[in-house]
């Protein structure tokens, strides 16, 4: 497999969010040398549209129009990366960043998601209590959700919902409470459960198979840090018990790279204010360092 050149974007947007914090995602991972430690090109670091704080009455989300407007520039971003021939590596910000790495590979042609996340994200507007985006990007990428957010310059659905794959997910209780719809079923989907019962290479092997059909040009990866275990990763602003593991986050990167079809990376909600001492940031980007790093030109 030919070496990738990396490019990093920042990305720094909370406007899903109604806390801060995890704007400082970039930096912090920055600081820690990931772009040194991966031979990254620092591709910029992008100024996002000021939102609201109003919750939107017509699409029942936070800073909805913020986010619709904003998206476009970050797909822009991520289109140039693309074009000199590099892989994108996005640092946000909250799960809305979505919207736009999505955006600039709808643009290209037909691109598949694996979805690493310790949430669905596939709220709906009127089920979401804080309005939050990032509760719901999973089901706006696909195309289910208000049009402003959903058909960002008429190209609704981003990816089609057969071309998604969502694993480690755990919020079945979260989902339950708030009534939120489930995944659709054309969502190939492999929660913490299914993970602990075929082991994370299986599970994660079979969604990149899926994601590595030949109809497709490649995939992207979305990486929140709240897939992993609350105990190693309790630097996020939605905690939940259990998730991955370093070493189980490793082998579904590393498996995800191996393919030769992923064609960028973006990582979200970490917030370094919540990380006490420091470690949660240090073993994220020790992660990140050993799955990209292997793969970097010399």
């Amino acid at each position: 497999m030919p070496a990738r050149r990396y490019a990093i974007l920042e990305a720094p947007s909370r406007l899903g969010l109604t806390a801060d914090g995890v704007e400082d995602l970039p930096s912090r991972l920055l600081e820690l040398g990931l772009a040194e430690r991966i031979r990254a090109r620092h591709a910029g670091r992008l100024t996002v549209t000021p939102g609201d704080g109003i919750i939107d009455p017509e699409t029942l989300t936070l800073n909805a129009h913020a986010i619709a407007a904003w998206s476009p520039k970050l797909a822009d971003a991520v289109g140039a990366v693309l074009d000199a021939g590099e892989f994108p590596v996005v640092l946000g910000g909250d799960c809305t960043i979505l919207l736009g790495s999505m955006l600039a590979l709808r643009r290209r042609g037909r691109y598949g998601l694996l979805f690493i996340d310790g949430n669905a994200d596939f709220f709906q507007p009127e089920a979401e209590p804080n309005g939050e985006g990032a509760s719901m990007d999973l089901a706006f990428v696909t195309g289910d959700g208000p049009a402003l957010l959903t058909d960002l310059e008429g190209r609704r659905p981003l990816v089609r919902s057969e071309d998604a794959v969502a694993v480690a997910f755990r919020d079945h209780e979260d989902q339950a409470e708030f009534g939120s719809q489930p995944l659709p079923r054309e969502i190939r989907a492999y929660d913490l459960e299914a993970v602990r019962r075929l082991g994370i290479e299986r599970a994660v092997g079979l969604g990149v198979d899926h994601l590595s059909r030949p109809e497709l040009d490649g995939f992207f990866i979305h990486l929140d840090a709240d897939c992993l275990d609350d105990a190693i990763m309790p630097a996020v602003d939605f905690r939940i018990p259990g998730g991955l593991s370093w070493d189980e986050l490793a082998t579904a990167l590393r498996i995800a790279l191996a393919s030769g079809k992923a064609v960028g990376l973006e990582v979200t909600i970490y917030n370094p204010r919540l990380d006490a001492d420091g470690s949660a940031g240090r073993g994220l980007a020790d992660v990140l360092a050993g799955a990209l790093g292997g793969s970097a030109p010399g």
